[in-house]
């Protein structure tokens, strides 16, 4: 744990406590963090501290029901929610608070499933960063080539077969996927994988498998929800968009789309250089994609002088 960050709870309106890292203000404004499905911000530490070494004040958070913020299903591995509704209201509220004791430019970056409800929150009107950097967003789940229109209705169905809050799979991010393959998913880096393992060695509490079909069922109706015609079009921030044509877990062609629909986006896209984990990547891939940020920061939401 790097020396100046501070790890701490923090309540939303309805009283749960979210567990969360602050790193003190720095000169060049505020970043908030929010990490993917099954996520926790030690995972990011190396990136996080980076952006804190850049002048960054830089806070992350769990997602309510992962990591140290409890659970939402009926198990300590299973993801669950209700519906992804809850984490928009939740990441709305944190936003605000946190943009409301901190200096701007204010910067919201996120990954995987926290891209998709991060993307979502700005899409909707519930926050407006000064800019958005979204690292592999779910914006489309696999199989990429069924369009989720099409997967919805047969997820409902099966969630409705049984208790929704019970696991789709057994094991981690995919179905199938042993503990070793698990890597092959997220980053090419063994020594990078190997960190977040040390992680859930030493916090057993962050250790997520499987996701529920409930789950799966309300992550495909807020994938529709986003594919809506003209909502991404509405959104007058700048988007910096990351993903990866082989990418395992999320759909790189629902990212091209959703750069192109975007007014402000922008994309950067990898090949097989470059799993799941972008920021987690070898040095090479992460360097880039690092550069791209600053970059794309600097230009849209540079320092306030």
């Amino acid at each position: 744990m790097p020396d100046a960050a501070r790890e701490s709870r923090w309540a939303l309106p309805d009283g749960h406590l979210l567990r969360r890292i602050d790193w003190p203000a720095g000169p060049r404004g505020s970043i908030l963090f929010m990490p993917g499905r099954g996520d926790a911000y030690e995972k990011w530490l190396e990136t996080l501290d980076g952006w804190h070494h850049d002048g960054w004040q830089v806070t992350s958070a769990d997602w309510r029901g992962q990591a140290g913020s409890g659970r939402l299903g009926h198990d300590r591995t299973t993801g669950h929610v209700p519906d992804f509704a809850v984490w928009v209201a939740d990441y709305a509220a944190l936003y605000a608070d946190w943009a409301a004791r901190t200096s701007g430019p204010h910067v919201a970056v996120a990954h995987s499933m926290g891209g998709h409800l991060v993307l979502r929150a700005v899409a909707e009107g519930a926050v407006k960063p000064d800019a958005l950097v979204l690292s592999a967003p779910m914006l489309g789940i696999h199989p990429a080539w069924i369009p989720a229109r099409v997967l919805h209705p047969v997820a409902r169905t099966i969630a409705g077969l049984g208790d929704p809050a019970r696991p789709a799979w057994k094991g981690g991010e995919k179905p199938g996927a042993q503990p070793r393959a698990r890597s092959l998913l997220l980053t090419h880096d063994e020594s990078r994988y190997d960190d977040e393992q040390w992680w859930r060695h030493r916090r057993p509490e962050l250790a997520m498998g499987a996701a529920s079909w409930g789950w799966i069922e309300r992550a495909l109706a807020s994938i529709r929800a986003l594919e809506a015609p003209g909502l991404l079009e509405g959104v007058d921030v700048p988007v910096l968009l990351l993903g990866t044509a082989i990418d395992g877990l999320v759909s790189w062609p629902a990212i091209r789309r959703a750069a192109a629909r975007l007014p402000r986006g922008e994309l950067v896209g990898y090949g097989a250089e470059c799993r799941h984990e972008i920021l987690r990547e070898v040095d090479a891939v992460r360097d880039r994609a690092l550069a791209a940020i600053a970059a794309f920061l600097n230009t849209h939401a540079p320092a306030w002088g």
